[in-house]
């Protein structure tokens, strides 16, 4: 690509210098076209050279990107003597990206011009798998026989090859302890902690449906709690969410900025504010038996046009000196560059050898969960999950958080959050629903019959009766005033605070 862009670059000063010198002599266009015809015969070797790549689209963010090409280019060199590029595609989060890869294998069956996708956990890859739409490739056994084969009853591979856990992610809660002890709030063990009312508008979390991580955490949440007792959960969390992020990674921003106490977080985001931060004042935890550690896949995809660099860009993935990238300190031997990941290896082996050097805080093989995560579930109803979180608790969020506030002033009793966080489907509705939710017409009418439920049950909440008269009209409307806006106030001096004091803090 570089080569590509000199030759290019030199073309386009050349022919203005030549524009610039021989502006209206006539006798000077023989010599220009000579002059063309060399460039491009000059130029020839090193577009040749630009086809030799491979074509990725991902969610990751620049820095696991701008690694990778690095460390592949040199591994490159070294298997084949020619250094082979990266064209990355970015279509936003992982869900985004499922919908992008499904619709051009649905228009171009027999292939779409992309070689493998690389990352957004596990459960989109079974989805492809299911769909034939990856491409098996059996690893060297040098590098297969170092990798675990699983981790917390969770397969790191496909047993038939079409997909491989490339990195790990755990799910937690990151929190900032300066804010809390400011105002005097608890530090999360638990995710029922973030449906604690006096959090309301100091949690974090980006909308599930652009997030593929924090889709996780809700659907972890799910099968940790069940459905029933999940969604309880998730709807008094999503009551106490200042605002839905589209990006998760803005969420844990804003828990490092003071904007919010507490974030959804997957643990290399959050590790990431804790190195930069400090220990002191960030904290990150792993709910005890309520999350897990799961792959974050890669694959070929079906039709791959480039399928030599593609099973080659596997293998370094997989490799040692891929695997080191993820998890060693920026600027150690074997190590990133630029960027520091603060990511998991998938082989073990790596964490005795490079202990000393890593930007991990835990070996994810050693860390245990009770927590049994059933992947075939997640990936099947990933879209039904995406879209009632959607309906329920974002797009109705203001009717929520209107809906949460009067649970609070009547005492939080229990029929009153049976009602609040009732759902309109059970689970088993919901996998039966799944398989038919690629069909537009039953998901856009369910979706709208979803809209009406959320719309009705939080309006129960509402302001109460109207009064008889103008006067009783004017006490009520002062009181719904006095409930709703003080509160939000008064969180916004505190919040004001908080940002003050982190200044003064970055100041000193």
């Amino acid at each position: 690509m570089n080569e590509t862009y000199n030759v290019r670059h030199f073309m386009e000063m050349a022919m203005n210098c030549f524009y610039q010198k021989n502006r209206g002599n006539g006798n000077s266009f023989f010599t220009f076209a000579c002059f063309l015809i060399l460039c491009s015969i000059l130029s020839y070797p090193a577009i040749s050279f630009s086809e030799k790549k491979v074509i990725i689209i991902s969610p990751h963010w620049e820095g696991i990107e701008t690694e990778f090409e690095r460390g592949f280019e040199q591994f490159s060199k070294a298997k084949t003597g020619e250094r082979i590029g990266v064209e990355w595609l970015d279509q936003g989060g992982t869900s985004a990206m499922l919908r992008f890869v499904k619709s051009e294998f649905a228009a171009r069956p027999e292939g779409i011009g992309i070689d493998m996708m690389f990352g957004g956990g596990v459960d989109p890859y079974l989805e492809l798998r299911r769909l034939n739409l990856t491409h098996p490739y059996r690893l060297p056994e040098g590098i297969l026989s170092k990798i675990a084969p699983s981790i917390g009853g969770m397969r790191m591979y496909d047993p038939d090859y079409h997909w491989y856990g490339a990195t790990l992610a755990g799910f937690g809660i990151i929190f900032n302890k300066a804010v809390l002890n400011m105002i005097h709030l608890p530090e999360p063990k638990t995710w029922e902690d973030l449906g604690d009312p006096r959090l309301l508008t100091w949690v974090g979390s980006a909308d599930p449906r652009s997030s593929g991580s924090v889709h996780m955490a809700y659907e972890i949440i799910l099968q940790a709690f069940g459905w029933e007792k999940g969604w309880e959960v998730l709807t008094r969390l999503g009551a106490n969410v200042r605002n839905f992020t589209k990006g998760s990674n803005q969420s844990v921003k804003d828990v490092a900025v003071g904007e919010v106490a507490y974030g959804l977080a997957i643990d290399f985001y959050a590790w990431a504010q804790v190195d930069e931060v400090g220990a002191e004042y960030i904290g990150y935890t792993m709910p005890e038996n309520l999350t897990i550690v799961n792959p974050d896949a890669i694959a070929i995809l079906r039709g791959a046009p480039h399928p030599e660099a593609a099973r080659l860009f596997l293998e370094f993935v997989l490799s040692e000196p891929g695997q080191k990238l993820w998890m060693l300190r920026k600027g150690a031997p074997g190590g990133p560059v630029e960027f520091q990941l603060n990511r998991f290896s998938v082989i073990p082996s790596l964490y005795e050898k490079a202990w000393e050097n890593t930007s991990v805080r835990m070996n994810p093989f050693d860390w245990h969960s009770s927590l049994i995560y059933d992947s075939e579930k997640g990936s099947a109803r990933w879209r039904i999950v995406n879209d009632l979180v959607g309906v329920l608790l974002v797009d109705s969020h203001r009717e929520l958080v209107r809906a949460w506030k009067q649970v609070i002033e009547r005492g939080v009793g229990e029929e009153d959050l049976r009602r609040l966080c009732a759902v309109p489907i059970s689970e088993d509705e919901a996998l039966k629903l799944a398989g038919k939710w690629g069909d537009p017409e039953i998901r856009n009418r369910t979706i709208a019959a979803w809209t009406a439920f959320a719309r009705e049950k939080y309006g129960a909440f509402g302001g109460g009766k109207t009064g008889r008269g103008a006067s009783i009209l004017m006490w009520v409307s002062l009181g719904v005033l006095l409930v709703t806006v003080a509160p939000y106030g008064w969180s916004v001096v505190q919040r004001r605070r908080v940002q003050r004091w982190i200044l003064e803090r970055d100041d000193k």
